[in-house]
């Protein structure tokens, strides 16, 4: 009888639950799956959540498939020597192979009294409990959003829709992704939903307090409920354990995706660091590097050479309130084009990639190996930014 390979997956996101499911294309292979919630998190609408539209829930027997063995818990420390991970309960689980998929979350803000007084929105717990606080204040109450990327643009325009009073603090630049085309129209949906948009270098938030936001003007800003957005961490857990991360913290890999201190260990998502050249965090990365994950375990397994990634970006989906939003698009390099669609047509596009992701992630546990755009292209950008860093390290005898 062929001899079994255990494999662990850590985190039951968009990366962890596309490569465990890829993962049973081996029946010799048995997949554990360990992630501290019951249910799948769709981040992408967790700003649906705090506006009441959508609970940003997926039930794990949707998408997981029927061969992936769920385990409720936290992982605390990886022990890479013994292969094996502690669990919060006190367990321990062994593997031959593990799939590190932390994911991201917030980041400490460090800006005093933004801990105490601001409310993150980076994750489940952090969106329920800041939702009964939006729904208890007052409707005339001031909600400042601070941070002007992806997750505050669409939380504030979610609000503003319901008739909330909003500031967009932006910290810099209005949608920083964004080509000066899009953003421009970003800016007008704002302006028509009442949206008070502060942006420019002088309006960095320099503390928090439980009425107000100031800013490096010297501006206050009255607002009773402060919703953070500014930033995303991820979990210190690789470092913990000994593994080499980037300053970020970041798990740090090859362009297989596997660890640059053990075979055994390979990482996707947010939480990995390919060649210290991560990728955007976002679930159009996840996916796809997810399944190049799962693949490199599987070459591995097979004695076989692993595929390098390929990093393939279409642009960005933003919701700007239930009835418009704006989808940018972009080089495969990541790069925003002068390309955009707005409006409604924009809005119903973004809600047909929430769920195409889902999809994605249920056709993979129906059909395990179907999934496919991991292998596109992303073209030659990202490989010349890995020869240029060569070429420009220093010599060493």
């Amino acid at each position: 009888m062929a001899e079994n390979t255990e494999v662990v997956v850590i985190g039951g996101g968009y990366a962890g639950v596309m490569a465990a499911n890829r993962l049973t294309r081996r029946a010799d292979v048995t997949v554990t799956l360990i992630n501290p919630r019951r249910t799948f998190v769709q981040r992408i609408r967790l700003h649906q959540l705090v506006g009441g539209s959508h609970d940003a829930t997926v039930d794990y027997r949707d998408i997981l498939g029927e061969r992936v063995r769920l385990v409720v818990d936290t992982v605390t420390r990886i022990d890479a020597a013994g292969r094996g991970v502690t669990l919060a309960s006190g367990g321990t689980v062994g593997y031959d192979y593990l799939l590190y998929a932390v994911g991201s979350g917030s980041a400490d803000p460090r800006v005093p009294g933004a801990a105490e007084f601001a409310h993150p929105i980076a994750g489940l717990e952090e969106a329920q409990r800041l939702r009964p606080l939006v729904d208890a204040a007052p409707a005339t109450a001031a909600v400042t959003v601070v941070g002007a990327g992806p997750t505050g643009l669409e939380t504030a325009a979610e609000l503003a829709e319901l008739g909330r009073t909003v500031t967009l603090v932006c910290g810099g630049v209005l949608g920083p992704y964004l080509h000066p085309q899009g953003r421009r129209s970003v800016a007008r949906r704002l302006a028509g939903l009442g949206v008070t948009v502060l942006d420019g270098p002088d309006t960095r938030v320099t503390a928090v307090t439980r009425d107000a936001v100031r800013l490096s003007d010297g501006r206050e800003l009255p607002s009773a409920v402060t919703i953070w957005t500014a930033g995303f961490g991820v979990p210190d857990l690789a470092a913990r354990s000994g593994l080499s991360t980037d300053a970020l913290g970041r798990l740090l890999t090859d362009e297989t995706l596997t660890s640059v201190d053990d075979t055994r260990i390979v990482a996707a998502g947010d939480s990995a660091a390919p060649s210290g050249l991560p990728l955007r965090m976002s679930c159009q990365a996840a996916i796809p590097l997810g399944a190049r994950a799962a693949d490199t375990v599987l070459s591995r397994i097979a004695g076989e050479r692993p595929a390098p990634l390929n990093a393939l970006f279409a642009g960005q989906c933003l919701s700007l309130g239930r009835d418009a939003g704006i989808v940018q698009l972009a080089r495969r390099d990541d790069i925003a084009t002068r390309f955009h669609i707005d409006g409604r047509t924009a809005a119903k596009l973004k809600e047909f990639v929430c769920k195409g992701t889902v999809k994605y992630l249920a056709d993979e546990a129906r059909k395990p190996g179907s999934y496919s755009l991991h292998r596109v292209s992303g073209g030659p950008k990202r490989r010349q930014s890995l020869e240029t860093r060569r070429d420009e390290a220093p010599a060493t005898a």
